[in-house]
């Protein structure tokens, strides 16, 4: 079974994925070079960690990293809008910014949750580093905390995407490029 004959269009390539991480990197760098204590990285896992891995190899400053596993999905393609934590950090985030590294934002659902059990933690501020942003599937709007900020790298259109990390029903997440995946594979 070939992987990229079940990709109808590939929307981002490796090199564009590559280059757009590090102005991320280097944003965020910019942002947070005078954060005391320094910033806690927090993953969210499964989706995000080839781009969790590329953008902190990256970033130009100490800093501590952690995952949370927030799962909303199952092996459908929509969330179902009622996100769980099954994972939690070891790093204490209290008093210390926090930017959340997620692959996609889509309702917003899982986002809202791991944000408010973040700020449950004693996080000082919470940011938002999401590789994908899509918009047009919003049903809650992300609260940040404190002086959070928030940082896509590519505003998606409103397709069931695969590849760098993300999935459907585990499969394809070893794609180097993000992919709109054909209706036959997932219907």
């Amino acid at each position: 079974m070939a992987l990229n004959s079940h990709i109808e269009q590939v929307l981002w390539t490796e090199d564009q994925i590559s280059r757009r991480v590090s102005e991320l990197a280097s944003q965020i760098s910019d942002d947070f070079r005078s954060a005391s204590p320094p910033p806690v990285f927090v993953g969210v896992a499964t989706g995000a960690f080839l781009f969790f891995a590329d953008l902190v190899r990256k970033i130009d400053l100490p800093i501590a990293v952690d995952f949370v596993r927030a799962q909303s999905y199952g092996s459908g393609t929509q969330s179902n809008g009622a996100p769980t934590i099954s994972l939690d950090l070891k790093v204490d985030v209290k008093d210390h910014h926090v930017i959340l590294v997620e692959d996609i934002v889509d309702t917003g659902h899982t986002l809202s949750s791991v944000i408010a059990h973040l700020k449950s933690k004693g996080a000082s501020s919470v940011s938002v580093c999401t590789f994908l942003d899509k918009p047009a599937r919003r049903k809650v709007n992300v609260q940040l905390v404190g002086k959070g900020k928030f940082y896509r790298g590519f505003e998606c259109p409103d397709y069931f995407v695969v590849g760098y990390g993300m999935d459907f029903a585990e499969l394809y997440r070893n794609l180097p490029y993000i992919g709109v995946l054909k209706p036959e594979y997932y219907k």
